[in-house]
């Protein structure tokens, strides 16, 4: 083969060329590992490293990356522990709850205490919403006003996080108006039964991408345990049908 004809095959061997052999024979460096000592690649420092130096940095690399990967997900998994065995006193003390001011005063109490949050209100659609007036943490309003005020809301299928509009706070969380990010979540059965809904002082604190499974958790026993309290009291209420669905 003439010097001519070497040079058109080796300007025609292109850098796909190579990949795609190399790839095809992962074993090339195991049987040429002469070549493994003479190729030498740049590294950050300026000094010229063996192709099985970088190999070894890029090993390491790795591993750190893995490692703090792992760290994340063991600090997430403590705080979902956390956030279970908090969930599971707030269920143990509703289960207890004889009264509606009861389960608004365990909320209340849970939320601000055991969970570290800024606020947290219970919110009951009725007939005559003022039977609610005097009851901490307990508000009442009637179903048509309360799709007013959050329209959509109401028919979100999960919590929803996020700052809310002046107007919905102010139902929400009368005189604190200092409460700037919310997680709510509608109540029902067959029909609205009301929202529950905690607050942060924090803007951010909670947003569209946290978990809110927690909030599901709790709203669906709520769900159970406030259709017979509100029948019991004879609360006037809309979603006194939902106890007939039982």
């Amino acid at each position: 083969m003439t010097d001519q004809a070497a040079g058109g095959q080796a300007s025609a061997l292109s850098d796909e060329n190579v990949v795609a052999y190399l790839r095809q024979h992962p074993d090339f460096f195991t049987r040429h590992e002469d070549l493994l000592r003479d190729l030498r690649l740049p590294h950050a420092s300026g000094a010229a490293i063996s192709l099985v130096e970088r190999q070894v940095h890029l090993f390491r690399e790795q591993r750190d990356t893995l490692r703090r990967e792992l760290k994340d997900l063991v600090a997430i998994a403590r705080q979902n522990d956390r956030l279970f065995e908090k969930s599971k006193r707030l269920l143990m003390q509703l289960l207890e709850a004889e009264a509606l001011s009861d389960i608004a005063m365990v909320i209340d109490d849970s939320i601000r205490n055991d969970f570290g949050l800024d606020a947290a209100s219970l919110v009951l659609f009725a007939d005559a919403p003022d039977a609610f007036q005097g009851q901490s943490g307990l508000r009442g309003m009637t179903l048509e006003d309360a799709r007013d005020v959050f329209g959509s809301l109401l028919e979100a299928p999960r919590a929803l996080c996020g700052p809310l509009r002046p107007a919905q706070l102010a139902h929400l969380f009368p005189g604190q108006e200092d409460i700037q990010s919310v997680a709510i979540i509608p109540l029902r059965r067959a029909e609205p039964i009301g929202l529950f809904a905690v607050g942060s002082r924090q803007a951010q604190y909670f947003d569209s991408s946290m978990g809110s499974l927690f909030l599901s958790y709790i709203s669906d026993s709520l769900c159970r345990m406030l259709p017979p309290l509100l029948q019991r009291e004879q609360v006037p209420e809309v979603a006194a049908t939902a106890v007939e669905t039982r």
